[in-house]
């Protein structure tokens, strides 16, 4: 199968993690499995909202593949059983993680072996889910040439609103073909201040950017990450959730 790819992505601290993770639960509630989640950020925390441990990243497979090799085998037998120990299985979804890059500033090596994986692995996945780090040129990096669906989450904020119509408007000179973007609003006051609601109409109007969603701040879910609790184990009647899961089936229905 091919699978759909969605990216998520937005400037540092907006919430893109928490998105993925809810849309990881999303998925798995509307069976539309199996899911490979790949978490492309080197401050790597995707795992503690889903309550799992990792125990090998791609940056450390990188490392070892500098060292010498097992007799017999090839570097590419080597890294693909590497990358087997390095996922992991969960009910509905796996999960891969990039891990710290190679030095300071430089993520040249384990982006290149993270694109491999992914196109070793793609196959066996109905959908791969990409939480990204901020901006938008490291996946550009991953050769995410076609992304099915990229959402652009923002902070409650002008500054975050106008971020994410930037990241919207580089993806062509980039070299990204994004068949369907959206802009998700989080962590968002309720009620909705005018003032934030017209920023982000005037976003909207103004670019190619539709709106997928504004989800509103949560208690239960900051509750859940104080707690170290996985998202997943949340109720689905859980206010946010409602209406994150609402808006996620208005995207993937269109």
């Amino acid at each position: 199968m091919t699978p759909k790819i969605i990216a998520l992505a937005g400037k540092g601290g907006t919430g893109k993690t928490t998105t993925s993770a809810l849309l990881i639960k999303y998925l798995i509630s509307r069976k539309m499995t199996p899911i490979l989640a790949v978490d492309a950020d080197a401050n790597a925390n995707l795992n503690e909202l889903l309550g799992l441990d990792i125990d090998m990243t791609i940056g450390e497979i990188r490392k070892d593949l500098k060292g010498d090799l097992p007799m017999g085998m090839t570097r590419d037998q080597f890294m693909e059983m590497k990358i087997q120990q390095a996922i992991i299985e969960e009910s509905g979804f796996d999960l891969l993680v990039m891990g710290q890059p190679d030095g300071p500033g430089c993520y040249c090596s384990a982006n290149q072996y993270l694109a491999m994986s992914m196109d070793r692995l793609a196959d066996n996945y109905k959908y791969i889910i990409v939480d990204n780090e901020a901006g938008m040129e490291h996946l550009s990096r991953l050769n995410l040439r076609s992304i099915d669906y990229l959402l652009i989450v923002s902070d409650p904020s002008a500054r975050g609103i106008l971020t994410a119509r930037r990241i919207a408007e580089i993806t062509a000179p980039l070299g990204l073909e994004v068949k369907n973007k959206y802009l998700i609003v989080n962590r968002t006051p309720t009620p909705l201040s005018p003032e934030l609601e017209a920023k982000i109409n005037e976003a909207v109007a103004e670019s190619d950017l539709p709106l997928g969603g504004i989800f509103p701040s949560s208690d239960e879910l900051i509750q859940q990450e104080i707690t170290g609790g996985s998202y997943l184990e949340l109720s689905e009647e859980v206010p946010m959730l409602k209406t994150a899961f609402a808006a996620f089936d208005k995207i993937f229905a269109e």
